[in-house]
């Protein structure tokens, strides 16, 4: 059995909005080309035919992945977390290293998740190490670097 896909609202539309545009807007217009490009004769060296029959199939891989990711979906909304005295799923929480750097990341889905932008997938070490921690509390996360301990400085959550 599969384990849910937990992801926020905004994560389950964006995934939706994919699809969408896939389904409804790209592959449509692929199939014509590659329809007008077989009525052109000699499909081995004809490259509308062939790059449109190997975007074709990138598509279709996509929109099944897209397809099975939204049918595990679990949507969470974060603004309806009861307790907000603890880190869970969609949680915005300060940690601080050994070192005193603080840092702010958000616990979105994994499909959605962001180093850069500081958005850390469900399942990462990092957030599995915080998942109900909370202010004051110290966690250590195994990271391929050696381990490193983090305290948890706050935790938000949107308004609803």
């Amino acid at each position: 059995m599969e384990r849910p896909n937990y992801i926020t609202p905004q994560g389950y539309h964006a995934l939706k909005a994919e699809y969408d545009a896939l389904f409804a807007g790209e592959r449509p217009r692929l199939v014509e080309t590659i329809a007008w490009a077989a009525g052109n004769g000699d499909r081995s060296e004809n490259g509308d035919y062939i790059y449109g029959r190997k975007r074709l199939r990138e598509i279709d891989r996509r929109l099944g992945w897209l397809s099975r990711r939204m049918k595990a979906a679990k949507v969470v909304d974060p603004c309806r977390q009861p307790n907000r005295e603890r880190v869970f799923f969609g949680a915005t929480v300060t940690i601080a290293d050994e070192d005193d750097r603080e840092r702010t990341l958000t616990i979105v889905g994994d499909d959605e998740a962001d180093a850069g932008t500081g958005r850390v997938g469900w399942n990462a070490p990092l957030a599995r190490a915080l998942r109900g921690a909370g202010v004051g509390d110290l966690r250590v996360v195994r990271l391929p670097g050696g381990d490193r301990e983090y305290e948890v400085m706050a935790i938000t959550y949107p308004a609803g």
